[in-house]
């Protein structure tokens, strides 16, 4: 097989959503289609964010998928039935200056931790990744800003973000789930 035939995504847009059931899959579920997945056949990919590809918003990327389209996404999730357990599912993406080169998504999930902390750390999980196959020098002991300050310096890394969704479990018993996505598109 030719590398030009091969499927190297050239677009990818970021989406999440929130599902509450008293079914743990029926709540993946309702997340799936706040999140505005649910009506593909989603497959679970690793974290390159692929040379030349460009980052899109959602709703310009839903217009090209078609319902029951096998649909390939970097997915993150997780679900609790515990009240008041806060959850926090997140993508981290790191994007380098040279088009030549790939990039990294991070997918990231935690207990207890907020939308803000829980999005750095994703951030952060991309960023670093892509930092060690550019040779971008960087202490992993110092605070996620001075690295982020560091990456930014380095001109090497042109652009860092994330998409976190969280959510606590309901008094009630039931069953809250929450997904994100980074969908490729051909």
């Amino acid at each position: 097989m030719q590398p030009s035939s091969l499927f190297v995504p050239k677009k990818i847009f970021l989406t999440a959503g929130v599902g509450v059931h008293r079914e743990r899959l029926t709540s993946f579920e309702m997340a799936l289609r706040d999140a505005r997945l649910a009506r593909y056949n989603l497959v679970n990919v690793s974290s390159i964010f692929p040379p030349h590809c460009e980052l899109v918003e959602r709703e310009p990327g839903l217009e090209q998928l078609t319902p029951g389209q096998v649909t390939f996404a970097v997915i993150s999730r997780i679900d609790t039935n515990e009240p008041s357990r806060l959850i926090a599912a997140s993508i981290g993406v790191a994007i380098p200056s040279d088009p030549e080169q790939f990039g990294y998504l991070s997918e990231h999930h935690a207990y207890g931790q907020n939308e803000q902390t829980a999005g750095d750390y994703a951030e952060d999980l991309a960023a670093t990744m892509l930092a060690t196959i550019l040779d971008v020098p960087f202490d992993p002991e110092v605070a996620w800003n001075e690295r982020r300050m560091q990456w930014e310096l380095s001109g090497k890394i042109v652009k860092t973000t994330n998409i976190t969704k969280t959510a606590e479990g309901p008094d009630d018993g039931h069953w809250v789930s929450v997904v994100t996505a980074a969908v490729l598109l051909p």
